[in-house]
């Protein structure tokens, strides 16, 4: 079995008073957060802010301290058996409006209901609902 890591963002917004979080479609259908594959050196912080660049076209965000969590699954591509960690980080964007790259299909901004409810699969739906709770908690403390 070949082992492949990952990781990405659960990228927010806060816009007319609400929260909402950017969602890519994938080339499977998948609705999923910006992430992929790590490159030469670079640590897993390092991959998550250039998938977000590559992937949603945003520059203007930055990773938020202490959140990290990681899922795992096995799919088939080529033949072979590949065990992939994805390892997903938090991030708060200044920017409005996201521009979706060649690896995706589609890609909205959804509040908290609409995101747990699009987002198709498990590991990243529990990890959203913790990344949603430590903002409220951590994030943002007694504002909201």
């Amino acid at each position: 079995m070949i082992e492949a890591t990952s990781a990405g963002a659960i990228l927010f917004r806060d816009t007319r008073g609400r929260r909402e979080y950017l969602l890519l479609k994938s080339r499977p259908g998948d609705w999923e957060f910006p992430k992929g594959g790590i490159e030469g050196e670079e640590e897993l912080q390092q991959t998550a802010i250039r998938e977000v660049k590559e992937e949603a076209g945003i520059s203007n965000f930055r990773l938020i301290d202490g959140f990290r969590r990681d899922y795992d699954y096995v799919f088939e591509a080529g033949g072979k058996t590949i065990h992939k960690t994805v390892h997903l980080f938090i991030a708060h964007s200044e920017e409005a409006s996201a521009e979706l790259s060649q690896e995706h299909r589609d890609h909205q901004w959804r509040d908290y209901d609409q995101a747990t409810n699009t987002i198709t699969q498990d590991g990243p739906r529990e990890i959203f609902e913790d990344a949603h709770e430590f903002i409220d908690e951590e994030y943002y403390g007694d504002e909201e």
